[in-house]
């Protein structure tokens, strides 16, 4: 990732921090620790296969709840990075609705959805029993 794409990834998750709905989002400690056991490299596999399968077509199934609110730490990244729908994507990352997302467009939310996973695992640390 070049220092354009981190650049653009830090500015998102500024932005969207700003918004209320957005910034209440964490992971569960459930999530925490499928993620941390999973690895990033198996997260980032499911974050991509994720968009592309709910979020990818030009008019998904169900679009607007077709992205559960938990159960994965992809999901819960989802709705924080505004991934969730294209109605949001359209909105908060400007790619409009109505034709398919492109690789490297899914590639790039992706990389965002990491971000804020990571992020979270980070002001989350694992606690010594």
């Amino acid at each position: 990732m070049d220092d354009g794409e981190r650049r653009w990834i830090g500015d998102t998750l500024e932005r969207l921090s700003h918004s209320a709905f957005r910034a209440k989002f964490t992971l569960s400690d459930k999530d925490r620790a499928y993620a941390r056991a999973k690895g990033k490299a198996v997260i980032d596999r499911h974050a991509r296969e994720m968009l592309r399968s709910r979020v990818g077509d030009a008019t998904p199934n169900n679009d607007g709840r077709q992205t559960p609110w938990r159960g994965h730490p992809v999901f819960t990244a989802q709705h924080a990075t505004a991934t969730c729908c294209r109605g949001c994507i359209e909105k908060w990352h400007r790619i409009p609705k109505g034709r398919e997302l492109t690789d490297a467009e899914v590639d790039r939310l992706a990389d965002l959805v990491m971000a804020w996973i990571e992020r979270d695992l980070v002001n989350h640390p694992v606690r010594p029993r």
